[in-house]
């Protein structure tokens, strides 16, 4: 079993944000666990990497310029766990406001297995910025 030192992690975490950013699916898939568990902040949830492949293509086919910046990252090395803080400024698909300029934070709670990522937990904030404006989601 393979395990990361701290620095390993951290270079990892990078690694996969800059994949992100150069919307990059392939790269992406790289850093993730064939046996990985995604849930998106939906509370929507995908399991296996041919699976998240899938879901994630078309999303990254028509990206419309999507970039993360991560603005902390906080890593246990023992537990082989990571938390990263990110914005994301992407088109909004929210309704009533779709294609207009959306800035959404949230962390991704992770855990590597075998070198790679085997669960990426993503949580948003309900409150968003579309166009300037503060913006309540509503369930």
């Amino acid at each position: 079993m393979t395990r990361l030192t701290r620095d390993e992690i951290s270079k990892a975490l990078a690694e996969m944000n800059e994949a992100f950013n150069a919307h990059d699916l392939d790269a992406v898939l790289e850093k993730l666990h064939e046996d990985i568990l995604f849930e998106n902040w939906t509370g929507g949830s995908v399991k296996g990497i041919e699976s998240l492949k899938t879901a994630w293509s078309p999303w990254f086919k028509d990206h419309g310029g999507f970039r993360f910046t991560h603005e902390d990252v906080l890593i246990d090395e023992e537990e082989q766990k990571a938390v990263t803080r990110w914005c994301l400024d992407w088109p909004s698909s929210e309704a009533g406001y779709a294609g207009l300029h959306e800035t959404r934070r949230g962390v991704d709670v992770m855990r590597f297995e075998d070198g790679k990522v085997i669960e990426k937990l993503t949580y948003s904030q309900t409150t968003l910025e579309i166009d300037g404006r503060s913006v309540r989601l509503r369930a």
